[in-house]
Protein backbone atom coordinates (compact mmCIF):
# COMPACT_ATOMS: atom_id res chain seq x y z
CA UNK A 1 0.00 0.00 0.00
CA UNK A 2 1.18 3.55 -0.72
CA UNK A 3 -0.20 6.42 0.52
CA UNK A 4 -0.17 9.88 -0.83
CA UNK A 5 -1.44 13.24 -0.49
CA UNK A 6 -2.82 14.83 -3.37
CA UNK A 7 -4.87 18.30 -1.76
CA UNK A 8 -2.82 20.59 0.93
CA UNK A 9 -4.48 23.28 1.85
CA UNK A 10 -3.41 25.81 4.12
CA UNK A 11 -6.09 26.40 7.38
CA UNK A 12 -6.80 29.98 8.98
CA UNK A 13 -7.88 28.41 12.55
CA UNK A 14 -7.64 24.73 12.48
CA UNK A 15 -5.21 22.26 11.16
CA UNK A 16 -4.36 22.15 7.39
CA UNK A 17 -6.96 20.67 4.83
CA UNK A 18 -5.55 17.51 3.54
CA UNK A 19 -6.58 14.82 1.43
CA UNK A 20 -5.25 11.55 1.10
CA UNK A 21 -5.57 8.58 -1.22
CA UNK A 22 -4.56 4.33 -0.74
CA UNK A 23 -3.02 2.95 -3.54
CA UNK A 24 -3.05 -1.05 -4.12
CA UNK A 25 -1.19 -3.04 -6.80
CA UNK A 26 0.39 -1.56 -9.62
CA UNK A 27 -0.21 -1.30 -13.47
CA UNK A 28 -3.50 -0.42 -15.21
CA UNK A 29 -5.61 2.46 -13.41
CA UNK A 30 -8.33 0.08 -13.16
CA UNK A 31 -11.14 1.34 -10.30
CA UNK A 32 -10.63 4.45 -8.06
CA UNK A 33 -13.28 4.16 -5.12
CA UNK A 34 -14.13 7.62 -3.64
CA UNK A 35 -15.57 7.49 0.17
CA UNK A 36 -17.93 10.94 1.75
CA UNK A 37 -18.23 14.16 0.12
CA UNK A 38 -20.62 15.41 2.62
CA UNK A 39 -19.84 15.25 6.86
CA UNK A 40 -22.69 13.14 8.04
CA UNK A 41 -21.70 10.29 5.32
CA UNK A 42 -20.40 8.06 8.61
CA UNK A 43 -21.61 5.12 6.99
CA UNK A 44 -19.94 5.31 3.83
CA UNK A 45 -17.14 6.50 5.62
CA UNK A 46 -16.98 3.14 7.38
CA UNK A 47 -17.11 1.55 4.50
CA UNK A 48 -14.21 3.30 2.96
CA UNK A 49 -12.24 1.95 6.19
CA UNK A 50 -13.34 -1.40 5.19
CA UNK A 51 -12.14 -1.62 1.75
CA UNK A 52 -8.88 -0.10 2.91
CA UNK A 53 -8.22 -2.43 5.61
CA UNK A 54 -9.40 -5.21 3.61
CA UNK A 55 -7.15 -4.20 0.32
CA UNK A 56 -4.24 -4.27 2.44
CA UNK A 57 -4.99 -8.00 3.31
CA UNK A 58 -5.75 -8.82 -0.32
CA UNK A 59 -2.35 -7.05 -1.35
CA UNK A 60 -0.35 -8.42 1.59
CA UNK A 61 -1.50 -12.09 0.73
CA UNK A 62 -0.39 -11.90 -3.03
CA UNK A 63 -4.59 -11.65 -3.90
CA UNK A 64 -4.38 -8.18 -6.24
CA UNK A 65 -3.60 -9.74 -9.83
CA UNK A 66 -0.44 -8.27 -11.46
CA UNK A 67 -1.13 -5.27 -13.74
CA UNK A 68 -4.00 -3.82 -11.88
CA UNK A 69 -3.35 -0.82 -9.89
CA UNK A 70 -6.49 0.54 -7.52
CA UNK A 71 -6.95 3.77 -5.58
CA UNK A 72 -9.03 4.19 -2.59
CA UNK A 73 -9.61 8.10 -1.57
CA UNK A 74 -11.45 7.94 1.84
CA UNK A 75 -12.99 10.81 2.28
CA UNK A 76 -13.50 13.72 0.14
CA UNK A 77 -14.76 16.25 2.99
CA UNK A 78 -13.26 15.04 6.60
CA UNK A 79 -13.57 19.00 7.44
CA UNK A 80 -17.27 18.57 7.61
CA UNK A 81 -17.50 15.37 9.28
CA UNK A 82 -14.84 17.34 12.04
CA UNK A 83 -17.39 20.25 12.43
CA UNK A 84 -20.22 17.95 12.61
CA UNK A 85 -21.91 19.50 9.65
CA UNK A 86 -23.46 17.77 5.99
CA UNK A 87 -22.06 20.61 3.96
CA UNK A 88 -18.72 22.44 3.81
CA UNK A 89 -19.11 24.60 7.07
CA UNK A 90 -18.38 27.89 5.72
CA UNK A 91 -20.57 28.64 3.40
CA UNK A 92 -22.63 25.34 3.14
CA UNK A 93 -22.55 24.32 -0.10
CA UNK A 94 -22.36 20.68 -0.92
CA UNK A 95 -19.34 18.99 -2.27
CA UNK A 96 -21.02 16.53 -4.39
CA UNK A 97 -22.60 19.54 -6.14
CA UNK A 98 -19.12 21.02 -7.33
CA UNK A 99 -17.62 18.77 -9.84
CA UNK A 100 -16.00 19.17 -12.16
CA UNK A 101 -14.18 21.53 -9.88
CA UNK A 102 -12.74 24.82 -11.02
CA UNK A 103 -9.14 25.07 -9.98
CA UNK A 104 -9.17 29.05 -9.42
CA UNK A 105 -12.85 28.60 -8.08
CA UNK A 106 -14.43 28.56 -4.19
CA UNK A 107 -13.39 26.00 -2.05
CA UNK A 108 -15.04 23.15 -2.35
CA UNK A 109 -14.28 24.02 -6.42
CA UNK A 110 -11.16 23.70 -5.56
CA UNK A 111 -11.03 20.77 -3.75
CA UNK A 112 -13.71 19.08 -5.86
CA UNK A 113 -11.06 19.73 -8.76
CA UNK A 114 -8.27 17.71 -6.78
CA UNK A 115 -10.41 14.46 -6.18
CA UNK A 116 -11.92 14.32 -10.15
CA UNK A 117 -8.05 14.91 -11.52
CA UNK A 118 -6.90 12.21 -9.07
CA UNK A 119 -9.31 9.98 -10.15
CA UNK A 120 -10.49 10.67 -13.89
CA UNK A 121 -7.58 8.44 -15.20
CA UNK A 122 -9.33 5.27 -13.69
CA UNK A 123 -11.19 2.89 -15.72
CA UNK A 124 -13.94 2.45 -13.24
CA UNK A 125 -14.47 4.89 -10.53
CA UNK A 126 -16.95 3.96 -7.68
CA UNK A 127 -18.61 6.64 -5.56
CA UNK A 128 -20.14 5.90 -2.12
CA UNK A 129 -22.91 8.38 -2.07
CA UNK A 130 -25.79 8.91 0.08
CA UNK A 131 -29.31 9.99 -1.25
CA UNK A 132 -30.45 13.66 -0.49
CA UNK A 133 -33.68 12.93 1.24
CA UNK A 134 -33.46 11.24 4.81
CA UNK A 135 -34.73 7.74 4.89
CA UNK A 136 -33.58 3.85 4.24
CA UNK A 137 -32.46 2.47 0.88
CA UNK A 138 -32.13 -1.41 -0.31
CA UNK A 139 -28.79 -1.15 -0.70
CA UNK A 140 -27.98 -0.86 -4.78
CA UNK A 141 -26.13 0.35 -7.67
CA UNK A 142 -27.22 3.82 -9.33
CA UNK A 143 -26.03 4.85 -12.73
CA UNK A 144 -26.85 7.00 -15.12
CA UNK A 145 -27.89 6.95 -18.68
CA UNK A 146 -26.30 8.58 -21.07
CA UNK A 147 -24.89 7.39 -24.74
CA UNK A 148 -22.31 5.68 -22.30
CA UNK A 149 -23.79 2.44 -21.39
CA UNK A 150 -22.34 0.44 -19.05
CA UNK A 151 -24.96 -1.21 -17.37
CA UNK A 152 -24.25 -5.19 -17.78
CA UNK A 153 -21.17 -4.71 -15.84
CA UNK A 154 -23.40 -3.00 -13.03
CA UNK A 155 -24.42 -6.83 -13.22
CA UNK A 156 -21.00 -7.67 -11.93
CA UNK A 157 -21.36 -6.25 -8.18
CA UNK A 158 -23.86 -9.00 -7.80
CA UNK A 159 -26.28 -6.64 -5.37
CA UNK A 160 -29.86 -6.93 -5.64
CA UNK A 161 -30.64 -4.27 -7.89
CA UNK A 162 -29.26 -2.04 -10.25
CA UNK A 163 -30.53 0.92 -10.79
CA UNK A 164 -30.57 3.30 -14.31
CA UNK A 165 -31.85 7.15 -14.68
CA UNK A 166 -31.78 10.09 -16.41
CA UNK A 167 -29.61 12.71 -14.79
CA UNK A 168 -31.75 15.39 -13.50
CA UNK A 169 -30.00 19.15 -14.22
CA UNK A 170 -28.58 18.79 -10.68
CA UNK A 171 -26.94 15.70 -10.84
CA UNK A 172 -24.83 16.42 -14.07
CA UNK A 173 -22.81 18.63 -11.33
CA UNK A 174 -22.00 15.37 -9.18
CA UNK A 175 -18.67 12.69 -8.83
CA UNK A 176 -20.53 10.27 -11.02
CA UNK A 177 -21.91 12.37 -14.16
CA UNK A 178 -18.70 14.07 -14.25
CA UNK A 179 -16.66 10.89 -14.15
CA UNK A 180 -18.75 9.67 -17.13
CA UNK A 181 -18.06 13.04 -18.89
CA UNK A 182 -14.32 12.17 -19.09
CA UNK A 183 -15.12 8.49 -19.98
CA UNK A 184 -14.75 6.66 -16.62
CA UNK A 185 -17.48 4.19 -15.84
CA UNK A 186 -19.02 5.41 -12.99
CA UNK A 187 -21.66 3.84 -10.12
CA UNK A 188 -22.62 4.97 -7.50
CA UNK A 189 -23.44 2.43 -4.42
CA UNK A 190 -25.52 2.72 -1.73
CA UNK A 191 -25.45 1.48 1.79
CA UNK A 192 -29.35 1.18 3.79
CA UNK A 193 -28.09 3.93 6.55
CA UNK A 194 -26.05 7.38 6.29
CA UNK A 195 -25.59 9.40 9.09
CA UNK A 196 -24.84 6.04 11.13
CA UNK A 197 -23.09 2.75 11.15
CA UNK A 198 -25.21 -0.38 10.36
CA UNK A 199 -21.95 -3.22 9.51
CA UNK A 200 -24.84 -5.69 8.31
CA UNK A 201 -25.38 -3.42 5.12
CA UNK A 202 -21.88 -2.05 5.30
CA UNK A 203 -20.68 -5.36 4.84
CA UNK A 204 -23.12 -6.23 1.83
CA UNK A 205 -21.81 -3.30 0.09
CA UNK A 206 -18.06 -3.99 0.88
CA UNK A 207 -18.63 -7.59 -0.45
CA UNK A 208 -20.30 -6.27 -3.31
CA UNK A 209 -17.40 -4.42 -4.53
CA UNK A 210 -14.94 -7.25 -4.05
CA UNK A 211 -17.16 -9.49 -5.89
CA UNK A 212 -16.84 -6.46 -8.53
CA UNK A 213 -13.10 -6.44 -8.35
CA UNK A 214 -12.89 -10.33 -8.69
CA UNK A 215 -15.20 -10.21 -11.83
CA UNK A 216 -13.51 -8.12 -13.55
CA UNK A 217 -10.21 -10.17 -12.58
CA UNK A 218 -8.72 -7.37 -10.84
CA UNK A 219 -8.57 -9.72 -7.27
CA UNK A 220 -8.21 -13.23 -7.01
CA UNK A 221 -9.63 -14.42 -3.59
CA UNK A 222 -13.05 -16.45 -2.63
CA UNK A 223 -15.67 -14.10 -1.76
CA UNK A 224 -19.05 -15.80 -0.96
CA UNK A 225 -22.66 -14.68 -1.95
CA UNK A 226 -23.84 -12.34 -3.94
CA UNK A 227 -27.41 -11.78 -6.23
CA UNK A 228 -28.27 -11.78 -9.89
CA UNK A 229 -28.74 -8.47 -10.04
CA UNK A 230 -32.24 -7.10 -11.61
CA UNK A 231 -31.34 -3.86 -13.36
CA UNK A 232 -34.56 -1.55 -12.85
CA UNK A 233 -35.21 1.91 -15.13
CA UNK A 234 -36.06 4.32 -12.35
CA UNK A 235 -38.48 6.40 -14.04
CA UNK A 236 -40.83 3.39 -15.48
CA UNK A 237 -40.41 1.06 -12.10
CA UNK A 238 -39.74 3.29 -8.91
CA UNK A 239 -42.99 4.76 -7.98
CA UNK A 240 -42.98 7.35 -5.43
CA UNK A 241 -45.88 7.66 -2.34
CA UNK A 242 -46.44 10.98 -0.63
CA UNK A 243 -47.93 12.19 2.61
CA UNK A 244 -50.89 14.38 2.24
CA UNK A 245 -50.31 15.91 5.55
CA UNK A 246 -47.33 16.79 8.14
CA UNK A 247 -46.98 14.75 11.06
CA UNK A 248 -45.13 12.48 13.36
CA UNK A 249 -44.26 9.44 10.62
CA UNK A 250 -45.18 6.29 11.68
CA UNK A 251 -44.29 3.26 9.15
CA UNK A 252 -45.82 -0.40 9.12
CA UNK A 253 -43.52 -1.77 6.64
CA UNK A 254 -39.94 -1.93 6.19
CA UNK A 255 -37.35 -1.48 3.36
CA UNK A 256 -37.39 -4.73 1.74
CA UNK A 257 -40.55 -6.03 2.33
CA UNK A 258 -43.02 -6.75 -0.37
CA UNK A 259 -46.53 -5.10 -0.43
CA UNK A 260 -49.33 -5.31 -2.19
CA UNK A 261 -52.36 -3.31 -3.45
CA UNK A 262 -54.20 -1.67 -0.36
CA UNK A 263 -51.83 -2.70 2.34
CA UNK A 264 -51.28 -0.08 5.01
CA UNK A 265 -48.14 1.13 4.66
CA UNK A 266 -47.61 4.07 6.97
CA UNK A 267 -49.64 6.36 9.97
CA UNK A 268 -48.99 9.89 10.20
CA UNK A 269 -50.22 11.11 13.94
CA UNK A 270 -51.12 14.38 14.56
CA UNK A 271 -48.39 16.51 16.61
CA UNK A 272 -50.05 17.85 19.01
CA UNK A 273 -53.07 15.18 19.92
CA UNK A 274 -51.35 12.09 18.35
CA UNK A 275 -54.38 11.17 16.63
CA UNK A 276 -54.19 9.36 13.20
CA UNK A 277 -54.83 11.98 10.40
CA UNK A 278 -54.13 9.73 7.87
CA UNK A 279 -53.26 6.61 6.81
CA UNK A 280 -50.83 6.02 3.55
CA UNK A 281 -52.18 3.51 1.44
CA UNK A 282 -50.21 1.47 -0.82
CA UNK A 283 -51.51 2.14 -4.47
CA UNK A 284 -50.05 -0.72 -6.04
CA UNK A 285 -47.38 -4.02 -5.68
CA UNK A 286 -44.38 -4.37 -5.05
CA UNK A 287 -41.51 -4.23 -2.59
CA UNK A 288 -40.17 -1.49 -0.64
CA UNK A 289 -37.22 0.28 -2.19
CA UNK A 290 -37.16 3.11 0.09
CA UNK A 291 -38.62 4.56 3.25
CA UNK A 292 -38.71 7.88 4.90
CA UNK A 293 -36.54 7.85 8.77
CA UNK A 294 -37.31 11.34 10.13
CA UNK A 295 -40.13 11.25 13.18
CA UNK A 296 -41.63 13.71 11.36
CA UNK A 297 -42.73 14.64 7.82
CA UNK A 298 -44.15 17.37 5.68
CA UNK A 299 -47.39 17.49 3.64
CA UNK A 300 -46.79 15.66 0.07
CA UNK A 301 -43.23 14.44 0.62
CA UNK A 302 -42.81 11.19 -1.07
CA UNK A 303 -41.94 8.83 2.15
CA UNK A 304 -41.67 5.71 0.32
CA UNK A 305 -40.16 4.23 -3.21
CA UNK A 306 -42.24 1.02 -4.95
CA UNK A 307 -40.00 -1.10 -7.39
CA UNK A 308 -43.06 -2.74 -9.45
Amino acid sequence: MREITFCDMEGLYRDDFRLKAYIFGSGKKSICIVGPTRGNEYQQQFIAARIVNRLKELEANGEINDGYEIMVIPSANPYSMNTRKKFWSIDSTDMNRMFPGRADGVTTQIIAEKVFNTSKEYEYGIHLASYYMEGHFLPHVRIFKSGFEYSAEASDFMMPYVLMRQPRPYEKRTLNFAWQEAGVKAFSVYSSTTDYIDRDSAHLVLRSILLFMKNRGIIDTEILGGYESEIVEEEKRLVPIRTPQAGFFVSKVKVGFEVEKGDLLAEIHDPYTDEIICEIISPVSGVVFFMHSAPMTYSHTAVFKLII
